[in-house]
């Protein structure tokens, strides 16, 4: 597939328990990705349009074929049944892509597979607090990816604050995923209410079951959307879960007007 044919994401924002009310936010910013890459699509940027949706039956083999990359965006509670979680798992097995956003680690609790993808399971979080995060692998390409145009940093800085939920999870994320590749941790020290210690991931990549999946615990609330370094690394990891980016650190960028 060339960078001039766009493929799809389908940006799936269905919940069952608690839903964040920055959910039409992230919504709004995807689609604006989606725009802004098929823009650049003449200049031979990389480009992919999106479908939004809540509906829970269009997780079925046929209707997933038509996606490159799955968005959990912030999905939470048992969002899917025992098909639809099939038709899922087909389509990672398939190759197929997913970038699961914040509160997508509080879902399908039910199925260890589910938990397995996403990296890790929620807990807690203590209240919102500013934290100091750490970029761990500042040349991954889900790190150096940006938008063109964009205030960003031409390569991202090793430390940044952050006002977010700092997700506690159930087990360590790197002990139930040894093939994790972490992008970004928060420091203990900086905030309140930590349970991990000195190392705290908070992003993460990793290819699993045919797939590959990456998942920020970043995203609850609405200024995330608007801030190019957080929006640069949900397109990175689109591109990245699509298989447009090398796994590696120091592949190219990729950029897109907007």
């Amino acid at each position: 597939m060339s960078a001039s044919t766009p493929f799809k994401i389908l940006i799936f924002s269905r919940t069952t328990a608690y839903r964040h009310d920055s959910i039409p936010a992230g919504i709004r910013a995807l689609h604006r990705l989606a725009a802004a890459s098929c823009s650049a699509a003449a200049a031979g940027a990389e480009s992919f349009t999106a479908d939004d949706s809540e509906d829970p039956s269009v997780f079925t083999a046929a209707s997933l074929a038509a996606y490159r990359v799955i968005v959990l965006l912030q999905c939470s509670g048992e969002f899917l049944d025992g098909q639809q979680l099939d038709a899922l798992k087909g389509f990672v097995r398939s190759g197929g892509g997913v970038v699961a956003v914040h509160c997508a680690s509080f879902a399908m609790q039910s199925s260890e597979w589910y938990g397995r993808l996403v990296g890790a399971v929620f807990d807690n979080h203590p209240e919102p607090q500013l934290g100091r995060l750490e970029i761990t692998d500042p040349g991954h390409p889900i790190m150096t990816c940006r938008c063109a145009g964009s205030q960003q940093e031409e390569r991202p800085i090793g430390e940044r604050t952050w006002l977010d939920e700092w997700y506690n999870f159930k087990t360590h994320p790197r002990a139930a995923n040894d093939d994790l590749h972490v992008l970004l941790t928060v420091d203990e020290k900086s905030y309140h209410g930590g349970a991990h210690g000195d190392d705290h991931p908070v992003a993460w990549c990793h290819d699993f079951d045919g797939g590959r999946c990456f998942y920020t615990s970043l995203g609850h609330f609405d200024e995330a959307y608007e801030d190019d370094w957080y929006m640069g690394q949900l397109l990175g990891g689109i591109l990245w879960a699509a298989g447009r980016l090398a796994s590696e650190s120091g592949a190219r960028q990729s950029r897109v007007n907007g």
